[in-house]
């Protein structure tokens, strides 16, 4: 496999760096190769430093938890940079009578996030407890759950660009729709979000996110590692349906299957490969499309190289 090592200078660098490290430690389906250099920053002054210290040719990608991403086998060439458990500072901040405003570093899980807005007695972020992702990935997607989408309670972003410079850029820059986002632009990524609430009663919300909690436990394939809804829902109509409704429910390749809970999850049954859980995605693609007629659209982010290219 063709690898490639970039050369960074680490002095004064304070995160931790790693060669041919394995992805599949670092995402939910638990499959996928190695990337040629991983990195976690210590906070976001580092993560700034190291970009500055890249080489202009290195490709980078930034990971949250791993929640909605597929790394192929033959692994990433370039750079991982890992936000999870690096960029997690959370706290309120002043703001307009009755609302409140959360501010929350990329790395921030989205039910922490959730779970501590109820705590300061704010409303309306409850949905994020079902998201088992990062503020950054989230931001980056507008995800959502249960009604509720990100962008819906955003006022403001930071964004980090290749650079290393930083920018406040307004909720009003950027085009949002279903589990999209446009205004970005090439080799920028969001670092952080401030996030308006309402001023409301947190033991109901509470109370609301343990009810969301339990339909989420009882409606999808918790035990097994997955990456969440795999595909967009259509216009109208969920992809899971038609996804039993072509009596995809349970079809396997290898050891990745369509979940017999959840027909939009796909899930690792032990061992899976990158190859097996891709594969699997363009046939429900495909007999989906030509059963219904419905083209569903893809909602794992897909990176890497396969085996054959990395050879």
């Amino acid at each position: 496999m063709a690898t490639q090592r970039p050369e960074i200078d680490m002095t004064g660098l304070r995160g931790r760096m790693l060669l041919h490290a394995p992805m599949h430690q670092h995402v939910s389906w638990k499959a996928g190769g190695a990337a040629d250099v991983l990195y976690v920053p210590a906070d976001l002054d580092d993560w700034a430093m190291f970009l500055r210290r890249l080489p202009r040719h290195e490709p980078v990608h930034c990971v949250g938890l791993g929640s909605n991403l597929l790394v192929r086998d033959g692994g990433v060439r370039g750079v991982v940079i890992v936000l999870h458990g690096a960029l997690r500072e959370l706290h309120e901040e002043a703001a307009s009578v009755g609302q409140g405003m959360m501010y929350a570093e990329a790395g921030v899980a989205l039910p922490r996030l959730a779970r501590f807005s109820a705590s300061c007695g704010l409303v309306g972020g409850e949905f994020m407890v079902g998201i088992p992702g990062t503020v950054g990935g989230a931001l980056a997607m507008n995800a959502g759950c249960y009604g509720g989408e990100t962008w819906n309670v955003v006022a403001r972003v930071l964004t980090m660009r290749r650079d290393g410079s930083r920018q406040v850029r307004e909720r009003e820059e950027f085009s949002v729709g279903y589990r999209e986002v446009r205004g970005m632009e090439q080799d920028e990524w969001f670092a952080a979000g401030w996030f308006v609430l309402a001023r409301g009663n947190g033991q109901a919300a509470r109370e609301l996110m343990a009810d969301l909690l339990r339909r989420r436990v009882a409606s999808q394939p918790l035990g097994q590692p997955n990456a969440g809804s795999v595909f967009r829902n259509p216009p109208g109509d969920h992809a899971a349906r038609l996804i039993e409704q072509c009596g995809l429910k349970g079809w396997q390749i290898g050891a990745a299957q369509v979940s017999r809970k959840h027909a939009n999850f796909i899930v690792n049954t032990g061992g899976a490969s990158a190859s097996d859980i891709e594969r699997l995605i363009e046939h429900v693609g495909q007999v989906v499309e030509e059963r219904t007629g419905v083209r569903l659209l893809c909602e794992v982010r897909i990176i890497g190289e396969r085996l054959e290219e990395a050879a």
